[in-house]
């Protein structure tokens, strides 16, 4: 690693972290990446540009890795019972989750209310509308089950402790 690299990886981990609620250790922060105050991190945590937007909890767990430019949103508009059109000032939050071994592709979009299971892969591009089960890797606009990982195959690596 370079000593610029070097350098805006510290800055962008400082940026990072100022707010966050809790955190564990290694964290990487390689891109500029904002977290919400309440924000929690497992350990062995990468984000390559991430943002987090809204009034509710992001919660991520363990080696969790994030692609270029990825957001999560932890709240929604108040359009339905709210007190203007199209929605009034107040926000309902909407607890985002994110299990272990997740790995979200680049441009990812995760919306509230949501949990990401263990092991589960978000293609670059995806918009996450509802759970993603643990082991299953999704795409698409809503992001949809394209397939299932092998469960034997990541737990034996789960087991033997390899983690990226």
């Amino acid at each position: 690693m370079s000593i610029k690299s070097l350098i805006f990886s510290t800055v962008y981990r400082f940026i990072a972290l100022r707010r966050v609620k809790d955190h564990g250790s290694p964290i990487y922060v390689n891109r500029f990446t904002v977290l919400s105050r309440k924000t929690v991190l497992g350990t062995n945590v990468s984000f390559n540009g991430f943002r987090v937007f809204g009034t509710g909890q992001l919660t991520i767990g363990n080696n969790f890795h994030s692609g270029q430019d990825c957001m999560a949103f932890t709240s929604d508009h108040n359009y339905d019972h709210g007190e203007a059109i199209p929605y009034d000032h107040t926000s309902i939050c909407k607890h985002i989750v994110i299990e272990d071994n997740v790995w979200l592709g680049a441009r990812v979009l995760v919306l509230g209310g949501v949990t990401i299971g263990e092991g589960a892969i978000v293609q670059a591009g995806a918009v996450v509308v509802k759970d993603v089960p643990k082991l299953t890797i999704v795409g698409g606009n809503p992001a949809k089950v394209i397939k299932t990982r092998n469960a034997e195959h990541y737990y034996g690596l789960k087991n033997e402790g390899k983690f990226h």
